[in-house]
């Protein structure tokens, strides 16, 4: 089984977080964070990756601790449900439109976390959201679940059709990095015989 489950607490947060890569797209998301939760719906359906996430944070203040924890929470249990990583794709992209947004992801599951960010949201906030955050959780993600992540925005105009297709694009490009690959399914992708 392909699952993990993460808690992470801190002064700041408390985030419990379940994933199973094996699953359907079914998602429970509570983060006190409208527009985050939107989101994360968006990451667990269009990776087929069962996720629950139950966040609670010093909102009060901002959103910023809630969404980065949370991006640090999924890349940890990310990690764990993926285990050596034996017979998995490694690889995903996907080049995803979304009305007048056009986003590219590429991304390798290599333990070599790296954020490349050009995505231009052309407003500070969508509704009450902080759209920094967009790139902080991305960041946070990459980071924790040792992911080489590329994201490019080659057109938009709307904030929230731009942000929504970055998750869309990330999503798909991850379904197809977990998905057993079944001409290797004793195998790890690399060279190095260790990811």
């Amino acid at each position: 089984m392909r699952t993990a489950a993460i808690a992470r607490s801190t002064a700041e947060t408390e985030i419990n977080v379940s994933v199973d890569l094996d699953g359907s797209g079914v998602y429970d998301m509570q983060t006190g964070v409208g527009f985050f939760d939107h989101m994360l719906d968006q990451l667990s359906r269009h990776s087929l990756i069962d996720m629950t996430v139950r966040a609670r944070g010093d909102t009060h203040i901002d959103d910023h601790h809630t969404v980065e924890d949370t991006g640090i929470a999924l890349g940890q249990a990310l990690v764990k449900a993926l285990g050596d990583k034996r017979g998995i794709r490694r690889y995903g992209s996907c080049l995803l439109a979304m009305d007048d947004a056009l986003l590219r992801c590429a991304l390798d599951l290599s333990a070599r976390p790296f954020l490349v960010w050009n995505v231009d949201l052309p407003v500070e906030k969508i509704g009450s959201f902080d759209t920094e955050l967009v790139r902080e959780f991305f960041q946070a993600l990459s980071t924790h679940g040792g992911i080489t992540l590329h994201i490019d925005m080659l057109h938009g105009v709307n904030a929230h059709h731009i942000a929504e297709a970055a998750f869309k694009a990330v999503a798909r490009a991850l379904r197809e990095a977990v998905e057993p690959d079944p001409r290797t399914s004793d195998a790890i992708p690399s060279t190095k015989g260790a990811l």
